[in-house]
This record gives C-alpha cells, structure tokens and sequence, in this order.
C-alpha cells in the first residue's frame, strides 16, 4: 500500500472517532505521522503511525493487518505499539523497545498526547492524570 493509501484507510477506519477533547481522531493520526516525518522516520515508519491505534481501538483486527499488502516491519511497529487488555506498562515498553522502528512511533504518539494545548481542554484530573501516565511511559522508554 502507498502512504496515502495507509493514510486514507487510517481515517476512514477511525471515522466517527472523537479523542479525549472531542477533536477528530484522523487529527491525531495526522499529527503522529508528521511527528514521525519530522523526526527523521522513514515510509515504513509513517504507514505505522496512521495504523499505530487501529488495532488497539478495534477499527481494524489483527488478522486484516496481517493479510494487509504492508511491510512485515510495519506490521510489526503496529503491533508492538498496540497496547493489550492487563498489560503491564513495563512489558508494553519493553515490546516497544525490542521492535526495530517502534520507538519513533510511540514518541511521537506521546509527544502529540501530552501537548499542553491538547491537555489544556481537558478536566484538572484527567489532566493530571494523563500526564503522569505519559510522563511515566516516557521515562520507561528512556526518553527523558
């Protein structure tokens, strides 16, 4: 699949999908990706950050991501950044760790998350909330 083809199928599949501040999900995918460009990723990278939440939000199964015409390390960087039910924050970081081009993706992700102008809209608890997880993951990842 070409990027734009990943991207077009990413926002049809979230389509309807409001993040935490009601904005549009496709405008956090879009953010991802450019933060993933932006950091140097390459195309393989990119495709995986429009995907990075699809599996996990249920848009998409496992079974199409693995029968998609996509690279087998795309696939993988989706996978490895999906969270699982009960999964403990350390395993999640440590899969993350070990995937070969995960860890752009999830910075990425992070970085677009914890925008204060993103957290601004948001209630103080869930705020604070937000933060601390995020913060928490970052420092497990290693990225300060």
């Amino acid at each position: 699949m070409s990027l734009a083809e990943v991207e077009a199928l990413a926002c049809a599949a979230h389509e309807g999908q409001r993040d935490k501040a009601g904005r549009p999900y496709s405008e956090h995918l879009r953010a991802v990706a450019n933060g993933v460009r932006a950091r140097g990723g390459d195309e393989e990278q990119i495709a995986a950050a429009w995907l990075h939440d699809a599996v996990e939000d249920d848009r998409l199964t496992e079974r199409w991501l693995h029968e998609a015409t996509l690279s087998a390390r795309t696939k993988a960087i989706v996978l490895a950044v999906t969270k699982r039910a009960g999964e403990e924050p350390e395993a999640y970081a440590r899969r993350i760790l070990t995937t070969d081009g995960a860890l752009l993706i999830k910075e990425s992700d992070l970085a677009h998350n914890a925008d204060p102008r993103r957290l601004a809209v948001l209630d103080e608890p869930t705020r604070r909330r937000l933060t601390e997880k995020y913060a928490r993951m970052r420092g497990l990842l290693g990225l300060g």
